[in-house]
């Protein structure tokens, strides 16, 4: 009976603080397997019959069977909730999605190895209170703490803390250690302004806190040191890089340019408007499923489908789902009739080889709220389950080398505004699009190039990148596939740089063009003066040697192939892009579509 007691004295402040409430606990994971189902089952037991709690496990993209783990134990407890990504994403990127879940007025960052004994948070209340503070974090280097460190983490942390110290001014010691608790008006002031996804997260929330005039206090800890939580990864010469940089990065937006005051944070409009999803196909394919089990799975509800297949597909839908049928006609003729029947006043463009994340309508919906808003949009990324080549070719649309500024487009990078994007992940409002009468049927690709030129050149508006607002877009197979598709593009974007100067004619569209040229141009320089050639040489072997650095990977296999296929991309796209740009006008023959695999099936 004593220790009962003791124990109900012992959570007393946490139960004064959170009232009729209820503190939510984020566990992020990665590849704990082997103990996250023991891990779950002990922080229930701590809490359960002290305080009310839910628990969200955000699983970062595991490779063992984590996923299937953690959804099991949400079965088997009401109070466990899963937020489970297919690929890694970082830290931040994870505990954003998962406090968007959360209900509690607290929140207790826990991270999922329990290095940190989750009973500590009776302690985290108490000085929450006594100190009057917003935050309380867990500190190695507190008086009190007990730890069984490695001596060589250790000089880590107090390298770490004298740079944190001297660059941004943080009053505390510790901000790496992974037990945090936070009032839910912290996260919701904080959260909507990070910018890092990975290793310096826990340093950006407590920079953004402390400069908005949050208190953060420390508490002492006991730590055993397992290993560490694979979240964070090995501790090497690319993470301590990496950190580095985030911090330097994080000092910048403070000190320098005050970004975290001045960011832009929107809220979702009021009342939610109908979103209207327009999918043009050629028919009903395993691609189609895949994506119109993205779309159900959506957080943002208010939404309708419209499905433009060449041909009946004989299927029965759901009742959000409608099939208009449109014969064989090219994809901007199909998503004009799409506008013409849509019921939503946001029209949502998603291609029938794209899978949506479940939260890409309620990232991208948001920005609506704002009349000056036309659009918006988010990248669209290789999906994890595509061929072993097509993923090559994803990696190539994700390097810099290849897509230089616009990287935007297959990578997550942060939000800003566009004046062009791809119709895989586009949203635009209906009356804009029924005002301009649609898309361009002439131009395929290159109709979203130019409707988007309209939407912000002529109409005066913004489109909106939101790097959370993401689709899973299939790629093509190197090496043909991958290079139909980007002559395609070259060809197109030629034309427009020519005719369309304002959104094409861009010097990073032009780069490859002059490769190529300079490349079969080069030679004729031996005949004005043979140590020309020299020059030639070295310029032409600079360039390899930089895209080979440039594709580097841990596998040599995928390194060569990421910089042969980089490469080839550069100067078929030159080629392609200099008859473009001399092409009186582009082809209006009608076109199958070119999807990634020969087929329909994904398996392929």
């Amino acid at each position: 009976m004593e220790k009962e007691v003791d124990d109900n004295a012992k959570w007393q402040n946490a139960k004064d603080l959170i009232k009729d409430s209820k503190l939510s606990v984020l566990m992020p994971s990665y590849n704990l397997g082997h103990t996250i189902a023991q891990n779950i089952d002990h922080v229930v037991e701590i809490f359960s019959g002290r305080i009310p709690f839910e628990v969200i496990v955000v699983d970062d993209g595991s490779s063992d069977d984590s996923a299937s783990i953690i959804n099991a134990k949400a079965k088997e407890y009401s109070c466990v909730k899963p937020v489970v990504f297919h690929r890694n994403k970082g830290k931040g990127t994870g505990l954003k999605r998962g406090f968007e879940v959360t209900e509690g007025d607290y929140v207790l960052l826990l991270d999922g190895d329990l290095d940190l004994p989750p009973s500590q948070a009776s302690r985290f209340f108490d000085i929450l209170k006594e100190e009057n503070a917003d935050v309380v974090i867990g500190s190695k280097m507190h008086p009190e703490s007990q730890i069984d460190y490695p001596a060589k983490r250790r000089l880590y942390s107090f390298v770490y803390y004298s740079f944190v110290k001297l660059m941004i001014g943080l009053p505390v010691k510790d901000t790496q250690t992974g037990i945090k608790l936070f009032k839910r008006e912290v996260l919701e002031y904080v959260i909507p302004r990070m910018l890092v996804k990975h290793y310096a997260f826990d340093l950006e929330v407590l920079s953004i806190a402390h400069e908005k005039g949050f208190k953060v206090s420390e508490a002492p800890i006991q730590l055993v040191f397992k290993g560490g939580n694979e979240a964070f990864g090995p501790v090497g010469y690319f993470s301590i890089k990496k950190i580095i940089l985030d911090t330097l990065a994080i000092f910048y937006r403070i000190k320098v340019i005050k970004y975290y005051k001045s960011v832009r944070i929107v809220s979702m409009p009021d009342p939610l408007p109908m979103v209207s999803i327009v999918i043009a196909m050629p028919s009903v394919t395993e691609y189609v499923d895949e994506c119109l089990d993205g779309i159900a799975k959506q957080t943002y509800k208010n939404f309708e489908v419209i499905l433009l297949p060449d041909v009946p597909s004989g299927r029965e839908w759901p009742a959000y789902v409608r099939e208009i049928v449109t014969g064989a006609i090219r994809p901007a003729e199909k998503r004009n009739i799409g506008i013409d029947n849509v019921k939503g006043e946001i029209t949502a463009f998603i291609d029938d080889d794209a899978t949506p994340t479940m939260h890409w309508l309620h990232q991208a919906v948001q920005y609506f709220s704002d009349p000056n808003v036309g659009g918006s949009c988010g990248p669209a990324t290789t999906p994890p389950n595509d061929p072993y080549m097509a993923k090559m070719g994803g990696r190539i649309y994700a390097n810099y080398l290849l897509s230089g500024g616009y990287i935007y487009r297959y990578f997550p990078t942060s939000v800003q505004e566009v004046d062009d994007y791809p119709t895989c992940n586009l949203l635009i409002r209906t009356d804009i699009l029924k005002e301009l009468g649609g898309y361009r049927t002439d131009f395929w690709p290159g109709e979203d190039t130019y409707l988007c030129r309209q939407v912000v050149k002529e109409k005066g508006y913004k489109i909106i990148y939101d790097p959370y607002a993401e689709v899973f877009h299939h790629r093509r197979k190197l090496f043909l596939p991958h290079l139909r598709q980007m002559g395609r593009y070259a060809l197109h974007r030629g034309y427009f740089a020519r005719k369309f100067p304002s959104t094409s004619r861009k010097i990073s569209y032009l780069m490859p063009t002059l490769l190529m040229l300079g490349t079969v141009l080069g030679p004729i320089s031996f005949f004005i003066s043979p140590i020309l050639i020299y020059i030639y040489v070295a310029v032409i072997a600079f360039y390899l040697v930089v895209t080979f650095l440039g594709a580097f990977s841990h596998n040599f296999k995928d390194w060569v192939i990421c910089w042969i296929g980089i490469v080839l991309s550069h100067y078929y796209y030159g080629f392609r892009f200099l008859i473009g740009f001399f092409s009186k006008s582009m082809p209006e023959t009608k076109q199958i579509f070119d999807h990634p695999s020969e087929g329909s099936s994904i398996k392929n």
